[in-house]
């Protein structure tokens, strides 16, 4: 039986940063990863090939839309939607085999099947072919997370669809009801509403991605209205079957009693993950799992079983996949004896709909709820040159800082490229700056990021440019 300092179960953002951070840390390393493709549900059928139609739908959207104005003519403009699922494939592809090719120039040991835990120092993997055994001293699950499904809708992934199949549909419909406005929803709702579908979106809450900031959440709402997304909230959905109609839904207000039958072509359920644990024996081996199915650790991501440890959706926490890079990174080193930590107060979210929102730390919301005082920094995009210049000027720059010492506990934006303008946030955050030590860091001119120093200038009431 081949032995290993470390066996990582699962090759997704989690598992196969956290091996190759192992073998750079000269612990000799194996992951296992059942898909036969590294990079998990995120570069498969997640993050990546979502972002990849979001860019070319958002392609298709302008120059229907916005060409026109830069004195840009499309004439006869027409969409090839096979070369456009084909370019989404050829993305995932070339990054899946990127992933084998730096396994191979760590030395981490690939196999190619389904793990399973026998023992706190033994893995099982099982592909068609053939079951073997593998040792390690340190093991890490992580094996991500699975779509939530809704009882009594059966998907089957051609009209009743998860993101999965939301991403390989092989026409464009003409009306798609989205069961969930979450991140998830939103953006492959705007993938297909873009596209030419009629898109509708069915909440049970009140409200569009409920644990975000509120004033960002209802303009993010406004936003994709003005698009053509429409919305139902307080809703909650009884059923769904194909039928030679299309797929027709009976829907309840969430509170009863005003029952109505809907009809679709294509029904994407995207209410939220669970954590994927299923047939790793972890109930053989004790392993305590919470009341969502999800592994119970220790703040150095142990288990309460020696030896086995857990990383990204498969324990508490967003899933997010930087989050369970980050954990990948944190639980090897402290393995190694390092220092490895992160921190939960700056990881950032980001829905990648247009305009884009991102966000790191606290609402105003959850401040509120704990009775901290704190000030409020705004600046709108309209407002920014940049933002004029590429005509992209929907959205703001929202800072939340403590009003004794001018710590930033938050930050919020909806705008152009906000998945990148968080960042300068999150490092602020990670390094416990204040909005003035934003304010006062040199920014180029002219770029959307002024928009975050300007939004930091105002949490002192010294905006210069409103």
């Amino acid at each position: 039986m081949e032995q290993f300092d470390v066996v990582v179960i699962g090759g997704g953002p989690g598992g196969y940063v956290a091996a190759i951070r192992a073998a750079q840390l000269g612990l000799k390393t194996a992951c296992i990863e059942k898909r036969g493709s590294l990079g998990g549900t995120c570069l498969n059928v997640g993050c990546i090939p979502s972002k990849a139609l979001l860019d070319s739908s958002e392609k298709y959207a302008e120059a229907k839309a916005e060409f026109a104005h830069h004195g840009i003519k499309c004439e006869k403009l027409s969409l090839d939607l096979n070369t456009l699922l084909a370019r989404k494939d050829k993305v995932v592809l070339d990054l899946t085999k990127g992933i084998e090719g730096l396994f191979k120039k760590n030395k981490v040991s690939y196999f190619i099947g389904e793990g399973k835990i026998l023992a706190n120092n033994v893995v099982e993997y099982q592909n068609n072919k053939k079951s073997e055994q593998i040792q390690g001293k340190n093991i890490i699950i992580a094996t991500g997370s699975d779509s939530i499904n809704i009882p009594g809708i059966t998907v089957d992934e051609e009209h009743i669809v998860t993101s999965t199949g939301a991403l390989s549909l092989k026409k464009v419909p003409k009306k798609m009801i989205v069961i969930g406005a979450g991140y998830i929803g939103l953006e492959m709702g705007s993938v297909w509403l873009r596209l030419g579908a009629e898109v509708e979106v069915i909440e049970f809450l009140d409200r569009i991605v409920p644990a975000m900031d509120k004033e960002v959440a209802k303009n993010l709402q406004k936003s994709l209205e003005k698009q053509g997304m429409k919305f139902r909230l307080s809703t909650k959905v009884l059923s769904a079957t194909n039928s030679k109609n299309g797929v027709e839904l009976e829907v309840d207000s969430a509170s009863g009693g005003q029952k109505e039958k809907i009809t679709t072509d294509v029904l994407l359920v995207a209410i939220g993950r669970k954590a994927h644990t299923q047939g790793l024996g972890l109930e053989e081996l004790g392993v305590a799992i919470d009341n969502r199915g999800r592994v119970l650790v220790n703040e150095n991501f142990g288990t309460n079983v020696s030896g086995i440890y857990a990383i990204g959706d498969v324990i508490a926490g967003p899933m997010l996949a930087h989050k369970a890079e980050e954990e990948g990174v944190a639980v090897v080193e402290l393995i190694a004896g390092q220092a490895g930590h992160v921190n939960y107060n700056a990881i950032p979210g980001v829905i990648y709909t247009w305009p884009e929102v991102a966000t790191v730390g606290k609402t105003e919301e959850e401040l509120q709820e704990a009775g901290v005082d704190y000030a409020v920094g705004k600046f709108p995009f309209m407002a920014n040159s940049r933002a004029r210049a590429i005509g992209s000027t929907e959205g703001f720059v929202k800072i939340l800082a403590c009003k004794k010492t001018d710590k930033v506990l938050g930050v919020h934006i909806i705008g152009p490229d906000a998945g990148t303008l968080i960042a300068e946030a999150v490092l602020a955050m990670e390094y416990s700056a204040s909005a003035e030590d934003i304010a006062r860091t040199c920014h180029a001119h002219p770029t959307l990021n002024e928009a975050v120093k300007e939004a930091a200038l105002a949490v002192g009431g010294g905006a210069i440019h409103i």
